[in-house]
């Protein structure tokens, strides 16, 4: 089989660089996603190529062309090259295992093709292409599994997961993703054998996988799955069965009302309706601020949110807001019509400074913040008025306090 012809073959400066890796010699080859995706015809927005340069050779063949070079990880054997438009692409030098702790890995370079293959995770993306005929190299029945949309480990599973951990939340992940049907078998049982192998790795690696996951247009299945087969139990207790129901109601919500996917919303409808349990996966995770606290907002959700939804979107932001209302177990109905309102008519901004108030006889000092949070309570409670109704408002507040 030969890779069709895409866009990302046409890259500016890709021809440049296959040419100074020694793609018409055999050097270099195209692999993995790239390759993956392009048979499928999906869009590719990231290029690996596999090579028999040692990584020096390879930069300093960058080097002389004048090509960006960027050591992204020698001790692993890739030099990313940034070509045209500034996009980089990973070039890794072909390797084998030579050992193993299940995080990080001893290796060796090699010239054969089919051994660095072998050290990959799946078969679908164990796929290489020659740059100059597109001729598909494919070792393990990569290509076959392909074409059934199977996601299966390359070789014995559990000597894959020995290899990387994390390869457990890769086999849900790509499953999720390319998968039809049920997971493959062995590589389901080896997954849930193995799942507790998962408090090996850092957290950071766990949440990037997760979020990756969430972040599919609908990866209920594969979640269920994993909740069922006591994946999370090990990482992540919280999530539930439970919380697999907000994320169904979530999933369906998004789909039907047009809204894209969302990692971190997602997350958030797993988690229980509770600030404190948020905040502590949230940490566990080394999430980053941002999304720390968006998760803690999420899970202080009540129905009531879709009452108010303008009051709601003027203290959270419409962002906070909609994942409330989206994760919430108001009605469907209620839910889509707060969320109209949010498009249609979102909140002002509180037309009142402190300079206002000292102007209408208020004396400076603490009373004037202290006044201006109730009058703008009693503002937003008023359904946002215009200015001179604020201006009102606040009149009457000073004249009650004075």
């Amino acid at each position: 089989m030969k890779l069709p012809r895409a866009d990302w073959q046409g890259w500016p400066g890709m021809a440049q660089l296959l040419a100074v890796l020694g793609a018409r010699d055999g050097e270099t080859r195209f692999v993995g996603g790239a390759v993956r995706d392009t048979l499928m015809q999906l869009p590719v927005y990231d290029v690996d190529f596999a090579t028999r340069l040692t990584p020096d050779a390879v930069m300093l063949r960058l080097e002389d062309a004048g090509i960006k070079a960027v050591p992204t990880g020698l001790k692993h054997g890739t030099v990313t090259a940034v070509i045209d438009e500034g996009r980089p692409i990973e070039i890794t030098t072909l390797r084998r295992d030579v050992a193993t702790d299940g995080r990080h890995a001893k290796i060796e370079y090699t010239n054969d093709w089919q051994e660095d293959a072998a050290r990959r995770d799946f078969t679908i993306n164990a796929l290489f292409a020659d740059p100059v005929s597109g001729e598909v190299s494919d070792y393990f029945g990569g290509l076959a599994d392909l074409e059934t949309r199977h996601v299966r480990f390359i070789g014995d599973p559990l000597e894959r997961i020995a290899e990387d951990h994390l390869r457990i939340l890769r086999f849900f992940r790509f499953h999720a993703r390319f998968g039809r049907g049920d997971p493959d078998a062995e590589g389901l049982e080896a997954a849930v054998s193995r799942a507790n192998d998962l408090m090996a790795l850092s957290r950071e690696r766990i949440a990037d996988e997760l979020l990756k996951t969430l972040a599919l247009p609908d990866p209920r299945a594969t979640i269920r799955l994993m909740i069922e087969r006591g994946i999370f139990v090990p990482v992540l207790p919280e999530i539930t069965r439970e919380g697999w129901a907000a994320l169904d109601r979530l999933v369906v919500r998004v789909l039907t009302l047009g809204y894209g996917p969302d990692a971190v919303r997602s997350l958030a409808a797993l988690l229980p309706a509770d600030p404190d349990i948020a905040r502590t996966v949230a940490a566990r995770l080394k999430l980053s601020r941002a999304q720390r606290t968006r998760l803690a907002t999420a899970a202080a959700r009540e129905t009531a949110d879709a009452k108010h939804p303008r009051a709601l979107a003027y203290r959270l932001g419409i962002e906070s807001a909609a994942d409330r209302l989206l994760i919430g177990d108001a009605g469907d109905g209620d839910v889509a019509v707060a969320l109209e309102r949010l498009a249609t008519d979102p909140p002002p901004r509180f037309p009142l400074k402190g300079g206002a108030l000292i102007d209408m006889g208020l004396p400076a000092g603490p009373i004037v913040s202290a006044a201006l949070r109730d009058i703008e309570d009693a503002w937003i409670a008023e359904g946002f008025p215009d200015e001179a109704r604020a201006h009102e408002i606040a009149q009457a507040h000073i004249e009650k306090i004075q």
